[in-house]
């Protein structure tokens, strides 16, 4: 699957809500997202109008990680319609 080009970064943010994480604070334009669970796990999104693929691409690795999937079956579910 395609990442999209024209996400903004609290599109991002309250995407990933639906994987457990909450936005925890919000530091100039970042945003500091948390996830607990057996582990806490931290990320930091940029709240930028269009979040860059690269920066994109490294959020969705930094979270497939944790969550044991790949980028590709993170990206399905936050974006694909069915």
């Amino acid at each position: 699957m395609k990442l999209p080009r024209d996400i903004q970064g609290i599109e991002l943010a309250n995407s990933l809500s639906k994987f457990g994480y909450k936005i925890t604070r919000q530091t100039g334009s970042h945003l500091r997202l948390t996830r607990i669970s057996e582990d806490v796990h931290h990320i930091t999104i940029p709240k930028h109008k269009t979040l860059k693929i690269g920066t994109l691409n490294n959020i969705l690795n930094d979270v497939a990680g944790h969550l044991g999937k790949t980028k590709e079956e993170i990206a399905k579910e936050l974006w694909e319609k069915n």
